[in-house]
């Protein structure tokens, strides 16, 4: 049962559901079965002071798994881990003192660069001080190790004990060469969670990525934010750990790299070349993390929909209902709310869920919603759920995502992000198209956004995710409209207390219009039999039932 047959079934589950949201005005809801008020209500409450940044281990948890839990026992949802809707997520807290300064021995003197400044610092290792005292320092080009793409950057290369740099992304978005990598599209190799995942099995004392804005995909003051204070972290399981991790500016890189002496040229170029070879940089790097540190769980809430048939078998909505707290004080605001990011997806599963529990009959399948915690700290509560299921992971059929709302109003676009990877985009495009929009791919393809989300976990555990919503391209306004108010979002709010929210203060019309898409595309796996399956040439591509 391929793609023919999935879309069948979603035209006849279609034709049942009422018009298309694009048979209404731009900003009305009034025909959707997903109700703006809703979206509305919900975003409001959790975008509050009150919550204080909703960030795991804080009260401001505690008071939003009370809200979700109160809102899914109103809308009739079955608790979805036995008799709780909860699911313990044992973590640790590190509150994180990084040096001030860190000192590289160079043949050319001693650097001596500032905390935030220069380089961002932290320690996944849960002790309370981590040293790395005189590590000797070899840039390792991109940090990669991939068999099948003949690439070894740590080939012959033993960095135990040491630090390596690496540079951000992979070597197909420099050269934007399609035959290398996935070119301009980031592959998981390209981000930094895996440079330190290699790091760390390779048995470096320190690995610090080079930050360049348009390969990274944010600018330098989000690491600033997001990897100062307090982090949290999976109870390690054995594997292997990173004692320090942390970025560099690419102007601190470049003083490196020209202090060490080791006649550096052209290093951009040498390291997307397959036969690069680590270089030493004759340096040796002296830093240091002391951590305060507390044992606690945090929770994912888990709501059900039982199916009417096969009820075993189950559709996955996710959304992350956390956000990073409070932090330094920008403008005299230090709530750090993620109105946006993601009390918006919050909110829109919410609307979604109460749309599947107003039908009057239920699907034959089961339809999960899974909020999940600290997707901020590193996509932690789906890792956990994908790594301790509540549902067992080859009974589900799909995951769909939401992580942010398009807040600019109803959209002519669908952006599917990761677009390739299954059947899944074509069920969203034949919803979209009934709504009178056009697919495209993530224009972005370099930033990679793909594995910046929970669906990510899903995907890596061989679960068909689809992750996309409206607006590169606004209904009225067009392209140009739309570019700067992602702009402007980006520079402005992203991980900042900025990004907040007030009743009625967004135009809600592109939130409905996804909403009613995601709600149709999983109804209709809901009610069918396929299962999606995974494009021939996906890295997550396993065989699955038909």
């Amino acid at each position: 049962m391929r793609s023919s047959l999935l879309l069948c079934s979603l035209l006849m589950i279609l034709a049942s559901c009422g018009p298309a949201n694009d048979q209404i005005g731009p900003e009305t809801d009034q025909q959707s079965t997903i109700d703006s008020v809703t979206i509305d209500r919900h975003l409001t409450e959790l975008a509050s002071d009150k919550y204080g940044g909703r960030l795991p281990f804080s009260e401001g948890e505690e008071l939003t798994l009370d809200y979700l839990e109160k809102e899914l026992k109103a809308l009739g949802l079955e608790p979805g881990n036995g008799d709780s809707y909860r699911q313990e997520v044992p973590m640790v807290e590190i509150t994180g003192s990084p040096n001030e300064t860190m000192t590289i021995q160079t043949p050319s003197g001693p650097l001596n660069w500032t905390l935030g400044e220069e380089y961002m610092t932290f320690s996944e290792v849960a002790r309370e001080e981590t040293l790395v005292e005189d590590s000797e320092v070899i840039f390792a080009g991109f940090g990669i190790v991939a068999p099948e793409y003949g690439w070894n950057d740590y080939e012959d290369l033993d960095v135990r004990g040491k630090t390596v740099v690496v540079m951000v992304n992979d070597p197909g978005y420099y050269l934007e060469d399609s035959t290398m990598f996935k070119g301009k599209t980031m592959t998981y190799y390209g981000r930094y969670t895996y440079k330190f995942e290699e790091a760390a099995r390779q048995g470096a004392a320190a690995c610090f990525v080079i930050h360049e804005t348009g390969a990274a995909g944010y600018p330098w003051f989000v690491i600033q934010s997001s990897w100062s204070g307090t982090r949290l972290m999976l109870e390690n399981e054995g594997s292997p750990e990173l004692p320090v991790g942390g970025w560099m500016t690419l102007d601190a890189a470049r003083a490196l790299f020209t202090a060490s002496q080791a006649g550096i040229t052209g290093w951009f170029e040498r390291a997307t070349r397959a036969d690069f070879t680590a270089i030493p940089l004759n340096s040796k790097l002296t830093t240091g993390v002391r951590n305060e540190l507390r044992f606690d769980q945090s929770y994912n809430i888990i709501a059900r929909l039982p199916g009417a048939e096969r009820p075993d078998e189950h559709i996955v909505y996710t959304a992350h209902w956390d956000h990073i707290g409070v932090g330094p004080a920008v403008n005299g605001d230090s709530i750090y709310n993620g109105a946006l990011d993601n009390a918006s997806g919050t909110a829109q599963l919410l609307a979604i869920a109460e749309a599947y529990t107003e039908m009057e009959e239920a699907p034959a399948r089961s339809v999960v919603f899974l909020f999940v915690t600290a997707e901020e700290q590193g996509l932690f509560g789906s890792a956990y759920y994908v790594n301790n299921p509540v549902f067992p992971l080859s009974d589900a059929v799909a995951n769909i995502n939401i992580d942010g709302i398009n807040p600019f109003g109803k959209a002519k676009d669908l952006t599917i992000t990761g677009a390739g990877q299954s059947d899944m985009d074509q069920l969203a495009k034949a919803v979209a198209e009934l709504q009178g929009r056009y697919v495209q791919a993530d224009p972005e393809p370099e930033k990679g956004y793909f594995f910046r989300s929970d669906h990510f976990n899903f995907a890596k555990a061989g679960i068909p995710a689809l992750y996309a919503q409206g607006g590169y391209d606004h209904w009225t306004e067009g392209k140009e409209y739309s570019a700067q108010q992602m702009e402007d979002f980006v520079i402005n709010r992203y991980h900042q207390p900025a990004d907040e929210y007030t009743a009625g203060a967004w135009p809600l019309g592109g939130a409905v219009q996804d909403g009613e898409l995601l709600f149709r595309v999983g109804l209709d796996l809901a009610r069918g039999e396929s299962w999606p399956q995974w494009a021939e040439d996906s890295e997550f591509r396993v065989e699955r039932r038909r």
